[in-house]
């Protein structure tokens, strides 16, 4: 036998194993809905775009029923840049006024939903791009926020204008997806209840939507490899009380404690797990579910 026919049977040998180990977890998610927050570097980076879309295009191949949940922030930005609309933030929001929510909504459900909708039918699968108008998916009303003066310690309500949280995620058109072999890829954008157009964070309208769909699994993509002790190390699993333990103790801090809320949130629920994982790795999600270990940080109630 020569050195390469030694080397591409060490390779098979690999890939039966992989396959193996695969198959009870395959078994395992059959038939399940795992909702997936898409956004951050994996879906700028044009290699990965791409890995994404081959990776739910093959979860749905072998029985899971994945619903993408997409955001755009970046994207809005450039666009809102390029028209010459000028946008604030306020303590990390954008403030969106009707100028500027047309904007969101023409980038959020056309360009980037259209996009995602090509790259996942290219791949082999079949796509249909929704927003939260399409059948009353997301019924909306105007996100409330509060700050408090530091000087005279009175708490303002911050008016960001149509920026939008859900009230009530309607199911019926993915349970009707579910029973076909459409993928429902869905913009953040929901419907006020005179008819208005809300822009909402991804990451809770991922949740929301996991929650109405009575999903096994939430997954968001972001761009970190999950959560992170003091020591920098990965911690693989969370309950909920332990979640708001790191929380109070500041082990949890910044961009990833609204992450967290919105997976506690899901899984009190009824989801049965939440799992934050690193995006920026290619086939993170099949590394996440296919494997015994996983490499992302679970969360569980």
């Amino acid at each position: 036998m020569t050195q390469k026919s030694i080397s591409d049977t060490k390779h098979w040998l690999r890939t039966a194993r992989t396959i193996t180990e695969a198959l009870p977890f395959m078994r395992r998610y059959n038939g399940k809905t795992f909702v997936i927050k898409y956004g951050g570097h994996a879906m700028v980076d044009e290699e990965l775009a791409s890995l994404f879309a081959s990776d739910i295009a093959l979860l749905k191949q072998v029985g899971i029923n994945p619903i993408v949940v997409h955001g755009g922030g970046p994207q809005i930005g450039r666009m809102l840049e390029r028209l010459e609309v000028k946008s604030e933030f306020i303590d990390g929001l954008r403030i969106t006024d009707a100028k500027t929510v047309e904007v969101v909504e023409m980038v959020l459900s056309g360009t980037i939903n259209k996009s995602i909708v090509s790259a996942i039918n290219a791949a082999g699968g079949r796509a249909v791009g929704l927003s939260g108008k399409d059948g009353n998916l997301i019924q909306a009303q105007k996100l409330r926020r509060t700050k408090r003066d530091p000087d005279s310690n009175i708490e303002k309500v911050l008016d960001l204008g149509f920026v939008g949280e859900p009230t009530m995620i309607d199911p019926k058109i993915l349970f009707s997806l579910q029973q076909s072999d459409i993928i429902p890829v869905i913009a953040p954008i929901g419907v006020g209840p005179a008819g208005e157009t809300y822009n909402i964070n991804a990451d809770t309208v991922a949740g929301a939507v996991a929650a109405a769909a009575g999903a096994s699994r939430l997954m968001m993509l972001t761009d970190v490899s999950g959560v992170l002790d003091k020591d920098g190390e990965l911690i693989q699993e969370l309950n909920t009380a332990q979640v708001e333990a790191l929380e109070k103790d500041g082990t949890i801090s910044g961009g990833m404690i609204p992450k967290l809320e919105t997976c506690v949130k899901a899984v009190n629920n009824g989801v049965e797990a939440a799992v934050i994982l690193d995006g920026r790795l290619p086939h993170s999600m099949l590394l996440e579910i296919f494997t015994g270990g996983g490499i992302g940080t679970l969360i569980y109630r």
